[in-house]
């Protein structure tokens, strides 16, 4: 959201009002000040091992005394999370329309990924306008008979990807001082960045992963950084199997900028994020989603992405496959990213001003960000 934010607080005709409920407040700051936004109301909701039903419950609570004084004639909400539901709810409650930002990815399986699935499912059914990421997106809102406006901005993921990669080229000597603090792998291996973090693969899912991992870790020309969610259902489990291997980097929790600049120099991603299957393309990475089913399939289509599961057989030969062929990786940077050109918080806030939009499409040429 934080390039709408940006984008809203450029023009002279409009007055924004931002609310946060900190529900990732190690996330939420940094990320207010590498964009320079300050919150007008921050409501510092979350407790110690709050579930999601209570948690869902007292942002509701927290955000309508919110809605009721400012009187906002748009209230914008963005992705899947329990924040954007709520403020969703919230906001359609007291009659006000909902514009949300990344509307339509679907996968049609609740289970995955969940509760998000939902969460999405039901931001859009109560939403005035739907800013879709993609045609694929609005196809899926056009299939489900919303009464909300649909446009195709592109995701504004990609808007922030490149204000960070604009800042990293503008600025060498900080992306000096980044490189000399993140691990990096030796001459003559290859990195692979790993993130995994997901509740569907916990358990199980989660022992595969770390399986292939210590497989993967046993080669000599390979280096693999895995920043562990703090989570202790991830952190536990990765530490016991991958503490102390050769050639396998256990960090914690990166912030934005430094894991963006983590991605620039990787090889291969291997991941079950949702936003990663985004940004990677749009550096030209190839990346490989340990997840059974996505909402993102426009990567799977354009071949910027590769479902493999959670099988550590499949996970194992679909990474070491893209390390033995540096064809295969370089022919990632030529597939054409599926997911925005740099503009939609532009398109968004033009649409909530009733202007003109020009639709998002996909280049008939790859776009890349700077690597």
């Amino acid at each position: 959201m934080a390039p709408v934010v940006r984008a809203l607080r450029r023009r002279r005709d409009i007055a924004s009002f931002v609310c946060v409920t900190a529900q990732h407040r190690e996330m939420l700051d940094q990320v207010l000040d590498l964009f320079g936004i300050l919150p007008d109301d921050d409501l510092n909701i979350m407790s110690p091992g709050q579930g999601l039903n209570p948690l869902l419950a007292r942002m509701v609570a927290a955000l309508d005394p919110v809605i009721e004084q400012v009187k906002p004639d748009r209230v914008l909400v963005h992705g899947d999370t329990t924040t954007g539901l709520a403020g969703a709810l919230a906001a359609f409650h007291r009659g006000v329309p909902v514009g949300h930002v990344e509307a339509g990815l679907r996968t049609y399986n609740l289970a995955q990924p969940w509760p998000e699935e939902m969460n999405r499912r039901a931001i859009d059914l109560v939403s005035a306008e739907l800013f879709a990421p993609t045609e694929r997106s609005k196809e899926n809102l056009a299939a489900e008979r919303l009464e909300g406006r649909i446009l195709v901005t592109g995701n504004t993921v990609i808007d922030a990807l490149k204000h960070i990669e604009d800042m990293l080229e503008q600025h060498p000597d900080l992306a000096r001082s980044l490189d000399a603090a993140l691990p990096r792998a030796m001459e003559g291996r290859k990195l692979v960045l790993v993130t995994g973090h997901r509740r569907e693969n916990h358990g199980d899912g989660l022992d595969n992963i770390c399986q292939a991992l210590a497989t993967l870790a046993s080669r000599d020309d390979v280096e693999i950084v895995f920043p562990v969610h703090l989570n202790p259902r991830v952190k536990g489990p990765v530490h016991a199997r991958l503490g102390g291997l050769a050639n396998v980097r256990l960090i914690g929790p990166q912030e934005y900028l430094p894991f963006v600049r983590l991605m620039q120099r990787a090889d291969v991603i291997l991941t079950d994020s949702g936003g990663i299957q985004e940004e990677a393309p749009a550096l030209g990475k190839p990346v490989l989603v340990m997840r059974d089913v996505t909402e993102r399939p426009e990567a799977v289509e354009a071949g910027t992405a590769v479902l493999v599961g959670t099988s550590s057989a499949r996970i194992v030969a679909a990474v070491g496959d893209l390390l033995d062929d540096a064809d295969e990786r370089a022919a990632f940077a030529a597939r054409r990213n599926p997911y925005g050109d740099g503009h939609a918080a532009r398109r968004i806030v033009q649409s909530v001003c009733g202007e003109p939009v020009e639709e998002f499409a996909i280049p008939s040429t790859p776009v890349r960000l700077r690597a």
